[in-house]
């Protein structure tokens, strides 16, 4: 049937939705359970640190150092407690981009109409479904209008099936087949719109019975993840193979082979790059956890990533340049223009009443679409208790929108005659065309076209036409005679924030394309209004159609405008940007925009008036449509990215003074400076570091002034290893200095003590200047960073604890020092880091910053 009303439905009351969400659960299939304590604790059991405490806590066993070996294990339950926090806070991002991602369903309870999350819906829901929405559960089609439903998901048949409305008795509900009233969880509505009632939810839905989910956080492996994997393998394997020949060489020189074995430990636990894949699992995931904070979510890691590469910004006008809150603000009828004021409530003049009235007739009844519900409010204030509003007729066909015809029909019943009344709105040049205009007629509407669009405005153009008799209507809108009745002009604002993210884009050096189905004029005219650099460069969708990809690819280079587009014309513009090197965010809301979206680097759905299909093709999801949110998301990108390359340069550089100054004693035959314990305690420090500190940190103050970096670029590159062993060399060196020295006066265990709290120290130095490459470390210690100050606190206090507390001094065979030693390893631990401040300082002079380095310039 093609009847659709929901005017009177009133849903279920939302007292008794609560209690049937109680009695049944969440509409949703069921998902792998947060892993708890234990199951953490055995992966930490598989870890090659655990096992390498467990091995150095045996040897001290075999050694006869009791002490030793119980205060190794008992680290054991510190690392398994700092995993499980670090384990928990993931876990509790990702359950949080769970929630957000839920599909929303557009449900009618106590009489009126709400966006709920799909999981929310329950047995006697009232859901509407439009084009591009997946059906959130099983039901039956209450009232429809031309409803075709993709359910290949579950038949895998391609073809779109029909639906007709529910008679009250069939109940053979089986996926496929046409004319069927029975809709099912998960399928895509592809054309028309429904009122369904619900009544199958979560795993009692078709959908449900063959276990499958479609919500799910992905999991596919990013770029980032395969570099940081190949570096682990290598350093792993560099590691093994030097920790084996340490404990060969001591085990012969020495003949102790135990405590050979021992530096062998040492030695691998330093190397071992553990804390690698953890930061980068903990910055993705608490990345995309303060992305959806800026109401824009993650659908996929790999678009976090990618965010801070970004060159270009494909964004539609209507929704994310604009409020998407549309009022008419001019009407055209009988060669006469009249602006519409919004505070004058009074009746149109005559001549203009068949021109709404037919506007609202072309519209749905409860209309979703804001250039529906302007034509409606105009109706309500300026036509009520006239003849001209009609909500006794009767909606019999609906002729939708297509590529092909950029115009819809409705044809109604009236209840005081037999003829159908057809009313049809669209874009000018095809309502012109159902009016069989003449060139002379076409140039005459043109020019009034062309006034309305220069002011902004949308323009639509009305037409009316009648079919006599009750016979079966014709297949397409070209076979009624349809008559002109004017011009609709609709005003949709520019969102205040616009203007302010555009000058921020293009001071990033990111460049902004608008792409529009709007006239040329209007287009012209938001352009200058956001901002654009050339808003007078334009290309149409005409234009674009006659172009071969040569010649559209020399002329995007300057073009930041594209009017009259439709969505099919997207994808070729976002290929052609790709094939000139550029890194494509693209915005879309339609079922038409999937394969742009899909084809971007970053596809942008909206959340708030997008469909499902969109979202699902893209990597992320603007919860409020709002252009200024995306930019705020390429902003929070950059500086994850870089907190992460800030990570991993400390990684890097803490890692070399802990393996020399476990290395080089063994090769030349001191005593062991550090022993399996020193190191646990070091970890202790670094881990919380790398992956709370870091990924806390605020932005560097050029973050939004500098070039996108090269998404195909190494975070490893040359200059930030470089660095990064510099730095560690340096500490490694005023370390061994200290021991040498400090042996030569004082015994060995006077010069480990030493060695140790200079290093302590030059550890924090290095957290202090690597968390900012910009600020210096003064500004590091006053900045919001929290978690950077506990860390800080809680590792000198530790120290003060090893130095001063002669148990714990004697297990770490430590020695308690002077305050004259004291001063000795400050100074020493600081300086041999204080010099990459002045390299900070000498960079930003040159206007040169640390984390734009040239291999990742794009």
């Amino acid at each position: 049937m093609n009847s659709f009303n929901i005017r009177d439905v009133k849903g279920l009351p939302q007292d008794e939705a609560n209690s049937r969400f109680k009695q049944d659960g969440p509409n949703e299939l069921p998902s792998a359970k947060p892993r708890g304590m234990f199951a953490i604790a055995i992966e930490v059991l598989r870890e090659p640190m655990f096992l390498l405490l467990v091995a150095g806590s045996v040897i001290y066993l075999l050694l006869g150092d009791l002490k030793e070996a119980l205060l190794l294990f008992g680290f054991v339950f510190v690392v398994i407690a700092i995993t499980f926090h670090q384990e928990r806070k993931t876990e509790n991002a990702l359950q949080a981009l769970r929630e957000l991602s839920s599909p929303r369903a557009r449900v009618i309870r106590d009489g009126g109409e709400q966006r709920i999350a799909g999981r929310e819906v329950v047995r006697g829901d009232s859901v509407v479904i439009a084009e591009g929405d997946r059906v959130p559960a099983d039901g039956v089609v209450i009232s429809s209008m031309n409803l075709s439903i993709d359910e290949s998901l579950l038949t895998g048949e391609s073809a779109p099936v029909r639906k007709c409305d529910w008679n009250g008795t069939a109940d053979n509900a089986i996926p496929g087949g046409d004319d069927e009233p029975f809709v099912f969880s998960g399928s895509l509505v592809v054309q028309g719109q429904a009122l369904i009632e619900i009544q199958r939810t979560g795993i009692n839905t078709e959908f449900g019975k063959i276990g499958r989910s479609l919500q799910k956080i992905e999991t596919e492996k990013t770029a980032l993840q395969l570099q940081i994997g190949k570096l682990v393998r290598n350093l792993a394997v560099l590691g093994v193979l030097l920790s084996v020949a340490v404990a060969v060489a001591y085990g012969v020189t020495k003949n102790d082979w135990l405590h050979g074995v021992l530096a062998g430990v040492a030695l691998a636990m330093a190397m071992l790059p553990e804390e690698f894949p953890v930061v980068l699992t903990i910055f993705l995931a608490l990345g995309a956890w303060r992305i959806s904070r800026k109401r824009v979510l993650a659908r996929r890691m790999p678009a976090i990533e990618i965010l801070g590469s970004a060159t270009v910004l494909c964004v539609d006008k209507t929704g994310t340049l604009t409020l998407n809150q549309m009022s008419v603000g001019q009407l055209y009828a009988h060669n006469t223009s009249l602006v519409i004021d919004p505070s004058d409530l009074g009746p149109l003049p005559e001549e203009f009443h068949e021109l709404v009235e037919f506007g609202i007739l072309a519209s749905q009844r409860d209309p979703f679409d804001p250039m529906e519900k302007a034509f409606h409010q105009l109706g309500q204030q300026r036509l009520a208790d006239t003849e001209h509003i009609h909500r006794d007729w009767i909606l019999s066909q609906q002729y939708p929108l297509s590529k092909e015809l950029l115009a819809m029909s409705h044809v109604w019943i009236s209840t005081t005659g037999d003829d159908y009344v057809i009313a049809a709105k669209g874009a000018p040049e095809a309502i012109a065309g159902l009016c069989h205009f003449n060139n002379q007629q076409k140039l005459a509407i043109a020019d009034q076209i062309q006034i309305m669009a220069k002011n902004g405005l949308r323009v639509l153009a009305v037409a009316r036409a009648s079919f006599t008799g009750r016979a079966d209507l014709p297949g397409g809108q070209h076979d009624f005679d349809f008559e002109f009745l004017g011009l609709v002009g609709l005003i949709d604002p520019i969102r205040h924030s616009v203007p302010c993210a555009v000058a921020e884009c293009y001071g990033a050096g990111i460049r902004v394309v608008m792409i529009t189905g709007d006239y040329p004029a209007t287009a012209r005219n938001i352009a200058s209004q956001i901002g654009l650099k050339s808003p007078d460069n334009i290309i149409s969708g005409d234009e674009l159609n006659e172009m071969t990809d040569v010649e559209l690819g020399e002329r995007i280079a300057d073009v930041d405008v594209f009017a009259r587009v439709v969505p099919e014309q997207k994808l070729r513009l976002v290929q052609a940007l790709k094939r000139r090197g550029e890194v494509v965010a693209m915005t879309g809301d339609g079922v038409n925009d999937a394969p742009a979206l899909k084809a971007s680097d970053i596809g942008v759905a909206m959340g708030a008036h997008g469909t499902d299909v969109a979202r699902e093709a893209s990597g992320l999801v603007l919860l409020d449509d709002d252009f200024s949110s995306i930019v705020a998301a390429i902003r929070l990108g950059r500086r994850i990215f870089d907190n992460l390359k800030k990570a991993m340069a400390y990684i890097f550089a803490v890692h070399v003074p802990i393996a020399g100054l476990s290395l080089i004693p063994a090769i030349v035959g001191w005593p062991l400076i550090l022993l399996p314990v020193h190191i646990v305690f070091m970890e202790l420090i670094i881990d919380p570091a790398c992956s709370i500190v870091f990924e806390a940190e605020e932005e560097e103050g050029d973050i939004m002034s500098r070039p996108p970096r090269d998404s195909n670029g190494n975070i490893f590159g040359r200059r930030t290893i470089g660095w990064s062993l510099l730095q560690g060399l340096i500490v490694l060196l005023v370390c061994l200095g200290v021991f040498i020295v400090a042996k030569i006066d004082f015994n060995i265990q006077s010069s480990r003590t030493m060695a140790f709290t200079t290093l302590i120290v030059a550890n924090l130095t290095l957290i202090l200047t690597n968390a900012s490459w910009s600020r210096g470390i003064v500004g590091t210690l006053f900045s919001r960073n929290q978690a950077l100050r506990w860390i800080l606190g809680g590792a000198v206090l530790l120290l003060m604890l090893l130095l001063y507390v002669p148990p714990i001094t004697r297990i770490f065979s430590f020695v308690k020092l002077s305050a004259a030693q004291i001063a000795v390893c400050v100074g020493l631990g600081v300086a041999s880091v204080a010099w990459f401040e002045i390299v900070k300082r000498v960079m930003a002079r040159r206007g040169e910053s640390l984390l734009s380095t040239p291999e990742i310039h794009h």
